[in-house]
C-alpha cells in the first residue's frame, strides 16, 4: 500500500475544488469561494497543519480548525450563534506547527477557528481567532438549531494525528486519514435504504398522531410526514456523536420491530447483562416523538388549513420558539444521550427499530455463523462495493457482522475508539458496511 501525505492532499484539493460549490453564497455572505491559493501555498498550509497534528500540548492531542481568510472579509460586529466573531491579534504570528500547537487549547475545536491569511509575498500568517460557536457540529451530531453561514474559503479541520479535512466553507473537498485520500463522503443519512428500513415504524407513529388529531378540540395545521424521519435522523446522529466524543467506542443494534418480543427475553442472538422491563418507560422515545409532532401542528393550527395551508415540518420545528416544543425536543435528545452512554458498558445496546430500549451490555452469540468477507459500500445505496476480508477489524466489528448476517432487517452502528463509525446491514450482496463521516 502506498500512503498519501500532505502534497498528495494538496494536489487532490486543486483537482476537486471546482466541483464543490460553497453553501449559502448570497445569503448573508460574500462570494469568496474563488480564493484557492497556489499549489505551493496549499502544500505548506497542509504540511504545517499535518505536522502540528502529530504533536501534543501538555499531553493533550492537538486538534484545531484553520480558516484562510483576511480579517477584513469578516464582519467585525457579528458573532455566534448566527455569525462569526473575529478577534484580531495586535501582532501576527508566523504560520508554524509550534504556533498551532500552542494555540490549539485556546482554539477549541468545536467552537473556534484559527484565522490565517496570505500576504503579498505569499507567506502565511496567523492573524487571530474566529469564534463560530458549536452549531456547525449539528450537521453531524444532530440538533434543530441552524448553523451560521461559513464563507466559501479554504478551511482545514485537524481532528487527530494525520487526520485532515480540507473544506470549501462548510463543504468537504478532500480528506486525508490513515494515509488514504478520500473525496466525497458517503453519508448514510442521504440514502433511501436507511429511512425505508424504519418506514413501518414511522407509519405506526403517524397513526398515533392521526388519532390525536381526531380528538383535538382545536384545528391543527397539516403535518409534513418527513418530519419524523428528520427527527429520527438527528437523534441517531447525536448517539454517534456522543460515542465518538467518549473515545470508548460502542455498538448500537437495531432489531426489526416485529422481533421485539423475541429480543425482550432470552434468545439465540444476544445475551444481556442488563435487560429492561417491558413497560412504557422503555418506549419513551416514541411517546416524545408523538408529543413533539402533535405540539408543532397544534401551535401552527390557528384556524386550520385556510390559515396555514402548507404542511409544517422540519423548518418550522427548527425555528419554533414554543417552550413546550423546546422541552420535548430536549427530552428527545436526552434519550439519545442516555442510549449512547449505555454503550460505554462493554457489549452492545439493543433497540427495536421503534427506538424501544431493550437492554445493554449485550454479548452477541459466538454460535452465530462466522462472516468471512464483507462489502464496503462506495455509494449511499451500496450499489458499488469492494469485497474485503472480515478479519481486518476487531472483535466488536466481527460480532456485529455475525449478527446482521444471521438476522435479516437488523442494523448495527459500530463506533471505534478512534471515532470512526460504520453502519452495517445485510444486503443482496451479503454483509455490507458504510463508513459514516
Amino acid at each position: 500500500m502506498t500512503h498519501a501525505y500532505p502534497r498528495h492532499l494538496a494536489a487532490f484539493v486543486v483537482e476537486r475544488w471546482p466541483e464543490v460549490a460553497p453553501l449559502r453564497v448570497g445569503v448573508g455572505e460574500r462570494d469568496l469561494s474563488v480564493r484557492l491559493p497556489e499549489i505551493e501555498v496549499l502544500e505548506h498550509l497542509i504540511s504545517v497543519s499535518y505536522q502540528a497534528s502529530l504533536m501534543r500540548e501538555e499531553e493533550r492531542p492537538v486538534t484545531f480548525r484553520v480558516i484562510l481568510i483576511d480579517p477584513e472579509d469578516l464582519d467585525p460586529e457579528a458573532g455566534p450563534p448566527s455569525g462569526l466573531h473575529r478577534l484580531v491579534f495586535a501582532e501576527e504570528r508566523p504560520f508554524e506547527e509550534d504556533e498551532l500547537r500552542r494555540l490549539s487549547p485556546a482554539a477549541d475545536y468545536d467552537r473556534t477557528l484559527i484565522g490565517a491569511r496570505l500576504d503579498e509575498e505569499g507567506e502565511l500568517w496567523v492573524w487571530g481567532l474566529v469564534q463560530s460557536g458549536a452549531r456547525w457540529i449539528l450537521r453531524t451530531q444532530g440538533g434543530r438549531e441552524a448553523a451560521p453561514p461559513m464563507p466559501g474559503v479554504p478551511v482545514l479541520h485537524v481532528s487527530g494525528p494525520g487526520r485532515i479535512e480540507f473544506r470549501r466553507g462548510s463543504r468537504l473537498v478532500a480528506r486525508l486519514e490513515n494515509g488514504e485520500l478520500h473525496g466525497r463522503t458517503v453519508d448514510v443519512f442521504a440514502s433511501r435504504w436507511l429511512p425505508e428500513s424504519f418506514a413501518p415504524v414511522r407509519a405506526e407513529i403517524s397513526a398515533l398522531h392521526a388519532e390525536a388529531r381526531r380528538e383535538a378540540s382545536e384545528p391543527w395545521a397539516p403535518l409534513d410526514p418527513d418530519l419524523m424521519r428528520m427527527i429520527g435522523q438527528h437523534v441517531l446522529r447525536r448517539m454517534i456523536s456522543v460515542l465518538r466524543s467518549a473515545r470508548h467506542g460502542g455498538t448500537l443494534l437495531f432489531v426489526p420491530a416485529e422481533r421485539t418480543e423475541e429480543f425482550s427475553s432470552d434468545n439465540l442472538y444476544v445475551a444481556y447483562k442488563h435487560r429492561f422491563l417491558d413497560e412504557e418507560a422503555r418506549r419513551r422515545y416514541r411517546s416524545l416523538i408523538v408529543g413533539a409532532t402533535n405540539r408543532l401542528v397544534e401551535v401552527h393550527g390557528k384556524g386550520g388549513r385556510d390559515f396555514y395551508p402548507r404542511a409544517v415540518g422540519w423548518h418550522e420545528y427548527q425555528v419554533s420558539n414554543d417552550p413546550t416544543l423546546a422541552e420535548l425536543d430536549e427530552a428527545i435528545f436526552e434519550i439519545a444521550n442516555l442510549i449512547a452512554a449505555l454503550a460505554a458498558v462493554d457489549g452492545a445496546v439493543v433497540l427495536s427499530k421503534r427506538y424501544e430500549l431493550l437492554g445493554f451490555g449485550a454479548e452477541i452469540s459466538v454460535a452465530l455463523e462466522k462472516v468471512l468477507t464483507v462489502h464496503r459500500a462506495l455509494d449511499v445505496e451500496g450499489h458499488r462495493t469492494i469485497e474485503e476480508s472480515a478479519d481486518g477489524v476487531g472483535t466488536r466489528h466481527r460480532s456485529a457482522y455475525r449478527l446482521v448476517s444471521a438476522l435479516p432487517g437488523s442494523i448495527a452502528v459500530v463506533v471505534s475508539q478512534d471515532g470512526s463509525a460504520r453502519f452495517v446491514t445485510r444486503t443482496a450482496k451479503g454483509v455490507t458496511y458504510w463508513r459514516q463521516p
